[in-house]
């Protein structure tokens, strides 16, 4: 897929017609999203406290930023790396019934990230959970939700594009759907990266089913913490896992753009098999996981939707510092002043 001559609409916008877009496509989403999923607003925190265990761990390595609060001196705090958990926490609060949930937009700092045309130290994204029954806890309704977001993204890419006359939508028809086992059987020399790289480009979108579980050669996909998804259930046949990503082709950048990381939460014993395998039981001790263990939470599916992410990529920009505020290296901000249409 090639970026058309018409697309040139879109890369060549100045930084306030380029804000006006990025509000366009926000705005546009949000609303979408939320009328697919059955979703409504809530505000979302920017600190937790850390003896909660409701702060994401991500792949289990990052360190989160940490701050000290005067009038809490016996309280570790500490700034939010996504919500995973807390949304969770948050449905059970509020008594939110099955078929309901909760949008947020969320700020998060991940101190640990490499900076780059895809990656800044600022997140920002749509953070949504839903209850959900012990019967919708399988593959067909996964797959029947990540419809209903790309369907979302869809409208916001047509919204776009006739606001901006003369650009093409970029996004196939369909998303299609593969199993990570698949994939690595398909091409076992490649890398995880280079593997999506190669099913984004054949088919435009998909979705990559069982992401933290292993793999056929005794490796993961990628990392998931151990608390969140679930990636280690039976899903059908002998795969397993009940979350994915959503990767989409981006012929800006060249390569599989992942533009979400979401599934269906863990249960009282997805949550125990896989705090063993992640050699981390002790977890179990903190708040959100006894009161998980004890029932007290109810069966939910979430994830995040990057805001920036699909800015950029509904944008065509080539740098994510072109759709969001926040800092970067030096070498980098002189490399994207010289673009036309530079830093926000």
């Amino acid at each position: 897929m090639e970026i058309t001559q018409k697309a040139t609409v879109l890369q060549s916008l100045g930084q306030l017609e380029t804000e006006k877009a990025i509000d366009l496509i926000k705005t546009t989403f949000s609303t979408l999203l939320s009328e697919q999923l059955n979703l409504f607003k809530a505000v979302a925190p920017l600190i937790v406290a850390e003896d909660t265990g409701i702060n994401d761990d991500l792949n289990g390595i990052e360190r989160p930023v940490k701050i000290n609060v005067k009038d809490m001196p016996s309280k570790n705090i500490s700034v939010v790396q996504s919500l995973a958990k807390w949304k969770r926490y948050r449905l059970a609060q509020l008594g939110v019934e099955a078929g309901e949930g909760i949008i947020t937009d969320m700020k998060a700092l991940r101190p640990d990230e490499v900076m780059g045309p895809l990656h800044s130290v600022s997140v920002d994204q749509w953070d949504w959970e839903k209850v959900i029954t012990k019967e919708q806890r399988q593959l067909p309704y996964l797959k029947d939700t990540v419809r209903r977001i790309y369907h979302a993204m869809k409208m916001t890419e047509q919204a776009v594009c006739e606001k901006y006359a003369g650009t093409e939508p970029l996004l196939p028809p369909e998303i299609k759907f593969i199993h990570s086992e698949d994939l690595f059987l398909k091409y076992p020399e490649l890398t995880p990266k280079q593997r999506e790289n190669e099913a984004a480009r054949e088919y435009g979108a998909v979705f990559l089913i069982g992401i933290g579980g292993e793999l056929p050669g005794g490796t993961i996909h990628d990392g998931r913490a151990p608390d969140y998804d679930d990636w280690s259930t039976v899903s059908t046949g002998s795969y397993k896992g009940l979350n994915g990503d959503i990767l989409l082709w981006n012929p800006v950048t060249g390569a599989a753009f992942e533009i979400s990381s979401m599934g269906i939460r863990v249960d009282e014993g997805a949550l125990l098999l896989q705090l063993e395998k992640r050699n981390c039981p002790e977890r179990k001790e903190l708040m959100f996981h006894r009161m998980l263990l004890s029932g007290q939470l109810p069966l939910t599916m979430g994830g995040g939707i990057g805001q920036s992410r699909l800015c950029m990529f509904l944008l065509r920009k080539a740098h994510i510092g072109q759709v969001q505020a926040s800092v970067w290296p030096d070498q980098m901000i002189d490399d994207l002043k010289s673009r036309e249409n530079g830093l926000i």
